[in-house]
């Protein structure tokens, strides 16, 4: 199957952190369609299974603009110019939850509504945890969760924790822990 081919490309609204394009495409059938997206950035991000030496996962409450409300989730961020993905999760760990990572495993680079966004987010578990604080840039620090592992699908299933990139990655780290030649 052929990628349609783009005729042409327009920024058609643009804010501090977002910027919408329309592209008109061309498909190899003959077909003609307008769509719009929001392209990728160029900076990655990365989202953090913190998991303690107790068994226990580190979660953060932490305020979701699109919602108006605190909602539980996993450490995140965007790596910084020059940062690389494994830096970018330690230092997203000192700064949400005070915590550094002895072992980043990554477990999956996931899409964010492929459709219409070309966003990605970097999945790893955080494992050998010391604490260690950086200066977070959130108005608010977070409130830090620790969750039992030995709970994670009353966790999964439960009304607090929804947001879909999280919940897909703690199912990839649990199938990480469980097949993980050390179990």
């Amino acid at each position: 199957m052929a990628l349609p081919e783009i005729k042409t490309v327009r920024t058609i609204a643009r804010s501090r952190f977002f910027r919408i394009e329309e592209l008109d495409l061309e498909f190899s059938n003959g077909v003609k369609r307008t769509y719009e997206r929001l392209p990728g950035s160029g900076t990655p991000a990365v989202m953090v299974a913190a998991l303690n030496d107790a068994g226990e996962l580190l979660l953060i409450r932490e305020y979701a603009a699109g919602f108006h409300e605190f909602q539980l989730t996993l450490v995140k961020g965007a790596a910084e110019p020059g940062e690389s993905l494994e830096e970018a999760a330690n230092r997203e760990l000192k700064e949400e939850i005070g915590f550094g990572a002895k072992s980043l495993t990554f477990i999956k680079k996931l899409n964010l509504a492929p459709g219409h966004m070309g966003f990605t987010i970097n999945v790893f578990l955080a494992e050998g945890l010391y604490p260690e604080k950086l200066p977070a840039d959130e108005p608010e620090p977070p409130e830090l969760v620790a969750w039992p592992l030995a709970r994670l699908d009353e966790l999964l299933d439960g009304d607090d924790f929804r947001e879909a990139r999280a919940i897909a990655a703690l199912y990839l780290v649990r199938q990480h822990l469980q097949t993980a030649p050390d179990n």
